[in-house]
């Protein structure tokens, strides 16, 4: 086991690990740290504790020290800075008429560097700009292009659960999500109810996939034929989660009568239902 705390560089979802060394960190305090990319000051979410040696990502760095008043007032000031840093690149961006929206504007501790965020359709040459915000600045100048989903992450906001960002909350990376999942979590396909803020497939479902895949194995779908204790029937509706199953007779004048999942037997597998060739797209454009 080995003593660590885990920090954030910013207010997003993904937490590291570090070294405390002989200091004592509690949750909310702010540290100093050294990375790859230059002194740092972060936010400790979790103070001193122990975690398996395999979690470790080596080699562990230490904690410089704790953040004094003088860190938080360096801190402060460089979000000022990023506000009109924002405001200057946005009016630079207009005026050499890119095609990029500007997402977030970073500092970094010691300001040697100027980090510009942004999203854009396709690859943006956007050399002239920095050349334009260098001489401005005076410093060094990144601009770095992410996807709609970690804009999310950035912006962060309320989901249709009523419920912050997932990405922004917790989440410390994207897993895949397909529409696969929606299909076999026997969702609505409307875009609308399925996608995020960020116009991609919603995270959570995700979430329950492993569940249903293995209830879909044990449960007859809807368009099975099944033997039950009532007759022989198809199956019109299925609750996966309940297991319960609404079963049609074959009999003209049978009554649909409702029946569980472990008192039928299947006699044949249905059919899938087929989606609108220019639906699929759609939704495929959502993954």
């Amino acid at each position: 086991m080995t003593q660590v705390i885990s920090v954030k560089f910013n207010d997003t979802g993904r937490s590291y690990f570090f070294d405390p060394g002989d200091i004592s960190f509690a949750s909310g305090e702010k540290a100093i740290v050294e990375t790859a990319n230059g002194i740092s000051c972060v936010s400790v979410v979790e103070g001193n504790h122990e975690v398996s040696d395999e979690s470790i990502v080596s080699p562990l760095k230490k904690v410089i020290r704790k953040a004094d008043e003088n860190d938080l007032k360096t801190l402060k000031q460089n979000k000022e800075k990023e506000a009109s840093a924002f405001t200057v690149c946005e009016e630079k961006i207009a005026a050499h008429d890119l095609k990029m929206k500007l997402v977030r504007t970073e500092y970094s501790f010691d300001s040697s560097k100027i980090t510009f965020f942004f999203t854009a359709d396709g690859r943006v040459d956007f050399r002239e700009l920095v050349k334009d915000l260098a001489s401005h600045f005076h410093t060094r100048i990144e601009l770095r292009q992410i996807g709609v989903r970690d804009e999310a992450r950035m912006l962060g906001g309320l989901g249709i659960c009523g419920q912050p960002y997932c990405c922004k909350r917790f989440l410390n990376d994207f897993e895949p999500v397909s529409i696969k999942m929606a299909k076999e979590q026997n969702l609505s396909l409307n875009p609308t109810k399925i996608s995020g803020s960020c116009g991609r497939l919603m995270c959570c479902l995700k979430y329950e996939q492993e569940s249903y895949e293995y209830l879909l194995k044990i449960t007859p779908g809807v368009g099975f034929k099944v033997k039950a204790p009532e007759g022989i029937g198809t199956v019109i509706d299925v609750n996966y989660i309940t297991g319960n199953l609404v079963v049609k007779p074959d009999t003209e004048e049978g009554i649909p009568f409702k029946t569980h999942r472990d008192r039928v037997k299947v006699l044949s597998r249905g059919r899938k239902a087929k989606i609108d060739e220019a639906q699929e797209k759609e939704l495929e454009a959502l993954e």
